[in-house]
């Protein structure tokens, strides 16, 4: 399976590489979230921008994964660059209504900055009461 993994100080990025998610890369797929939670990052971008085509909708089913392991962790999991195949398959498995689905890795990014202030904001404020 072929992606690349960009790590920044507020989260991760991961671009799958490969026109079809199938039951071969899935797996491969949950396997580096697991790892890049286990490195402490809780906020993890899935970019699908390449991805064209999916076998089966339990093969989004990893996206579940990656998903719990975020806000087990206090952060966001989220898929950008998703084509209409892959939207369609989201809305009917029902996946779409547990995911964070934005339009670009701009979007993303702008997310997570403004959840990580929330947070702040938030610290700072239970702290004083």
């Amino acid at each position: 399976m072929k992606f690349s993994v960009d790590k920044h100080e507020k989260y991760v990025a991961i671009r799958l590489d490969e026109v079809r998610l199938t039951a071969d890369n899935a797996p491969r797929l949950k396997s580096e979230f697991i790892l890049l939670n286990a490195e402490g990052y809780c906020n993890i971008v899935l970019d699908l921008s390449v991805v064209s085509d999916c076998d089966d909708s339990q093969d989004l089913s990893c996206l579940l994964v990656g998903d719990r392991l975020c806000k087990k962790a206090n952060g966001l999991f989220i898929v950008t660059g998703i084509s209409d195949c892959i939207s369609k398959l989201l809305e009917m498995s029902s996946i779409d209504q547990s995911l964070h689905i934005v339009g670009n890795l701009d979007e993303a990014e702008d997310l997570i900055f403004m959840e990580e202030i929330e947070k702040e904001l938030l610290g700072s404020f239970d702290q004083k009461n």
